[in-house]
């Protein structure tokens, strides 16, 4: 402290402290720059984001939202990206929109609320969930898992020309590539005892629902275990003891069954 009075006590010392000040303020003054220049370059700097292609609703599961493509990649500066704004289309997943997201607006983890519906977040649209009671044997219960691709057979008895008043057995393809949403892990207690059932959850549309629902009520229906992938669809069409006998064409010996089952003549 001394020798700083002493300097300033002369003339020469004065102007040396000020060549010095004048140094130190040049240094914090380009290291200011440098730190601005910086905070600029990086506010600057292009993030990749997600961004809603259309509207999407709220309640609209965001696994949903991933398989039907509603985002597209956006590239913004990141000054102006928003706070929690998601990069990665995997962290929709279990994930539901809490409030309306309209296109152009960054999705952000804030939209998406977590969902412990797990069924209730893989459907959309015209996709439905019906649950079919089923025996241990006909819905393979203990043996055909969520996430499984099914298809449903129901079996009928249907009077037809020829059948002199009685009913005639007659078999469907209701449905292919079904697919499983939830099904008992094992066969509970008394499943597989006659008339015990357990539900096996598929997903399906509002009129697959309601064919589905008939043939519960009026038939009997069948579940088949198929690949869950991969597998190529087959012309769906009836089966009848004349079919499985002989290999007559069912269209052949009941046509009027046919029409009746939706099928051509």
């Amino acid at each position: 402290m001394q020798y700083v009075q002493k300097m300033l006590s002369t003339r020469g010392g004065t102007v040396a402290l000020g060549g010095v000040a004048a140094v130190l303020a040049a240094v914090v003054l380009v290291l200011y720059l440098n730190q601005y220049r910086s905070s600029v370059n990086a506010d600057s700097e292009p993030v990749t984001v997600l961004v809603a292609k259309t509207l999407i609703e709220k309640g609209m599961p965001g696994d949903v939202v991933g398989l039907r493509k509603l985002f597209q990649s956006d590239e913004a500066p990141r000054s102006q990206v928003k706070d929690g704004a998601i990069t990665d289309p995997a962290t929709l997943r279990g994930r539901i929109a809490v409030e309306d997201i309209y296109p152009g607006q960054q999705l952000t983890v804030a939209d998406f609320g977590t969902t412990t519906d797990a069924i209730g977040a893989k459907l959309a649209g015209k996709s439905r969930a019906i649950g079919v009671p089923l025996d241990s044997a006909r819905g393979m219960v203990g043996r055909v898992e969520a996430g499984d691709r099914v298809d449903v057979f129901a079996g009928f008895n249907v009077l037809g020309n020829t059948s002199g008043g009685q009913g005639r057995p007659v078999i469907k393809v209701m449905m292919q590539n079904a697919l499983v949403l939830d099904a008992p892990a094992t066969s509970a207690a008394g499943v597989g005892v006659a008339n015990q059932t357990a539900n096996v959850i598929l997903r399906v549309n509002r009129d697959q629902a309601a064919e589905i629902a008939w043939a519960v009520d009026n038939g009997k229906v069948w579940l088949v275990l198929r690949p869950r992938a991969g597998a190529p669809p087959t012309k769906p069409g009836v089966v009848t003891a004349e079919s499985v006998l002989t290999g007559v064409k069912p269209v052949t010996v009941y046509g009027n069954v046919r029409k009746l089952l939706g099928g051509r003549r």
